[in-house]
């Protein structure tokens, strides 16, 4: 999804969706079939490869970048961005939202059963899931139908008072944030509509002095009470400077100095250091710590700050 040119870097890309296509999922029939028994399968896994646990996350993604790239090659991959559209589109909740890996599991009294002592047992629909739906749906033409008028709603329905959303896979409301503001700029919403602005609002104020955002796995405490300031990482640095720039903001003052911490932190080898925890694993349990994260979430920001900057067009083009 970087936004840098090249014949290497397109010729890298190309390999990695070859690699990808035979690992789709398009014959075993997962626990997701409970609920939605008559969905075929088409989906993706988290993993290398899991045919009984593909993910509706992963798979908007991978969907979004073959997309990107059917003008090289437009007959390899129409395939298999239906049979993805079709698995992901069929697994949408009741609630209009979308979980990681199954349909209406929110039947939340398990969480108080004895040995359910993590309050993890569920998947049920989340915000950041939601939005990476939102966002293929939208780069795939669609934005005024039944279900993307209910994802809509149910995003509406998550936004936070103070304008953020949960993040579930990612720590934690920067990450929410930064998935819902890439899917409603991709859906065509502006910068003055409500939910857009007061999501770019709340991220332009938790910012820390040194230019950068922070946010500590504490935040899913179950008696959150809102935003506390934390050092500042390069993930989630990335996540709210993309998020801003999706919101119509790359010529805010803030968005300027995300991008110079950027710069200044960036180490020797091109990369930046990271040894907090920004990845979700089960809320209040566990957490996982991405090395790639730190990697090209940062990269990302810049380049698409880059491209911005020298663009006619002051937001970006697709939803990731």
């Amino acid at each position: 999804m970087l936004e840098v040119g090249g014949e290497e870097a397109e010729a890298r890309a190309a390999a990695g969706l070859a690699w990808l296509k035979p690992l789709q999922v398009l014959d075993v029939k997962g626990d997701w079939a409970d609920e939605k028994p008559d969905v075929r399968p088409g989906g993706w896994a988290f993993q290398y490869n899991n045919a009984h646990y593909p993910d509706l996350d992963d798979t908007a993604v991978v969907v979004m970048a073959m997309d990107r790239a059917k003008d090289r090659a437009p007959a390899v991959y129409d395939e298999s961005i239906a049979r993805g559209v079709e698995w992901t589109v069929g697994l949408q909740s009741k609630d209009g939202g979308w979980g990681a890996f199954d349909a209406d599991n929110s039947y939340h009294y398990l969480n108080n059963i004895p040995f359910a002592d993590h309050g993890a047992l569920l998947d049920p629909p989340t915000s950041d899931v939601t939005a990476r739906v939102v966002s293929m749906l939208a780069q795939l033409g669609e934005t005024d139908t039944p279900r993307m008028k209910a994802a809509l709603a149910f995003l509406e329905k998550e936004q936070m008072p103070d304008g953020s959303w949960f993040g579930r896979w990612g720590v934690n409301y920067i990450y929410g944030t930064w998935s819902v503001l890439c899917a409603l700029n991709a859906v065509g919403l502006d910068a003055k509509h409500p939910m857009v602005r007061k999501g770019a609002d709340w991220l332009i104020h938790i910012q820390n002095l040194d230019g950068g955002w922070g946010e500590d796995c504490e935040s899913y405490a179950l008696d959150y009470k809102g935003y506390t300031p934390a050092p500042s990482t390069a993930s989630q640095t990335g996540w709210a400077l993309l998020a801003l720039m999706a919101a119509g903001k790359v010529d805010h003052p803030a968005v300027e100095r995300g991008i110079r911490h950027l710069i200044a932190t960036q180490a020797a080898d091109g990369l930046w250091g990271q040894e907090k925890y920004t990845g979700g694993g089960f809320p209040r349990v566990f957490y996982l710590r991405y090395h790639g994260y730190p990697a090209y979430f940062p990269l990302w920001a810049v380049a698409r700050y880059r491209n911005l900057k020298r663009s006619n067009d002051p937001r970006p083009a697709f939803g990731m």
